[in-house]
């Protein structure tokens, strides 16, 4: 069975592929290289011992999605691509409305033209907005609180429309909390290009001295000790989920939504602590004013992933800090 993988040179993208291949699955990845890099190709490989296939192009360009759609006979899709920070998506709007939109429609538009019907779509948790209880169900209000977060809600709507006006469709959407960590191998990680804008990145860059110290966005929160309470995931964990939802689309028609979290709050600073205790590392870091957007906490009700989709977070918040940093020794 072959899956396409959409920024399957990515961060939670080659994690999946990794699991997908030693699932057995055939992995064809599109990736245009814009915050990932190529010789993930190479770690994939030498982790699962299998080839992967890698079209170097822009989810954007019809024209080249529907060569490799012709080519490839796909069977489902996992879509990643896509912009993905909250700050900068704050200072670029349009950029990310642009890119994240139109790589879904021309995605879903070719899909459609080679009747591959069948997706699992990366969502995300910032689509909750601020909720009013936790931990956070599926069926709560949504709203957003940047604009990276209606490019979500948007996908999902037109996802949900789709299906609607055909119901061949098949359709998971992960909704995603926070995914930290690297396998264990330290071969993949989370290795954006420039400044990180996510904190587990940070975390490691200030722990190797490749940057000063880390900014904590806010000490003022409604939290337990006043930073930013978050859902924090094992990337591997998080992977394994695609696994379990590429299984669902593959048996049963219909939209669905699933959270993807372990249904644990943890804050910023303890994140940071736990981080120095198990590593033995020191993180300089300093409070600087909230980030546009943020909110206090956000934490998942994972029951409905474990009834319907038989998946839950195995990893400790221990491991997620231990492997983030081993990734980081190892690519130095």
């Amino acid at each position: 069975m072959k899956i396409l993988v959409t920024g399957g040179c990515g961060y939670i993208g080659s994690h999946t592929c990794v699991e997908l291949l030693e699932s057995g699955y055939e992995v064809v990845i599109v990736d245009n290289l814009s915050n990932s890099k190529e010789d993930v190709i190479d770690k994939i490989k030498t982790i699962t011992g299998k080839k992967v296939k890698l079209y170097k192009e822009d989810v954007c360009n019809y024209t080249a999605m529907d060569k490799i759609f012709e080519k490839e006979k796909v069977d489902a899709v996992i879509h990643f691509a896509g912009y993905k920070a909250v700050g900068e998506s704050v200072s670029k709007p349009l950029m990310y409305y642009r890119n994240n939109l139109d790589s879904t429609l021309t995605l879903l538009e070719v899909m459609t033209k080679h009747n591959c019907k069948k997706i699992a779509f990366s969502s995300s948790a910032t689509v909750y907005g601020k909720p009013k209880k936790l931990p956070i169900l599926e069926d709560f209000p949504l709203s957003t609180t940047n604009p990276y977060g209606p490019t979500k809600l948007m996908i999902e709507m037109i996802l949900k429309d789709l299906y609607t006006s055909d119901n061949e469709w098949s359709i998971a959407i992960l909704r995603y909390f926070n995914p930290i960590g690297a396998h264990k191998s330290g071969l993949l990680g989370e290795d954006p290009n420039g400044i990180p804008n996510n904190l587990m990145p940070y975390i490691v860059k200030v722990a190797n001295k490749e940057l000063k110290e880390l900014s904590i966005f806010g000490n003022d929160y409604n939290t337990k000790d006043g930073t930013g309470v978050r859902d924090y995931i094992h990337v591997v964990d998080l992977a394994k989920g695609h696994i379990k939802a590429i299984e669902k689309v593959m048996k049963d028609k219909g939209v669905d939504t699933y959270n993807l979290g372990t249904g644990k709050g943890y804050s910023v600073l303890e994140i940071v602590n736990t981080f120095q205790k198990v590593n033995n590392v020191k993180v300089p870091y300093k409070i600087v004013d909230r980030r546009p957007g943020d909110i206090d906490a956000c934490y998942a009700s994972t029951k409905k992933a474990k009834e319907l989709l038989n998946w839950k977070a195995e990893l400790e918040i221990d491991e997620m800090c231990k492997d983030s940093y081993n990734f980081v020794k190892k690519n130095k």
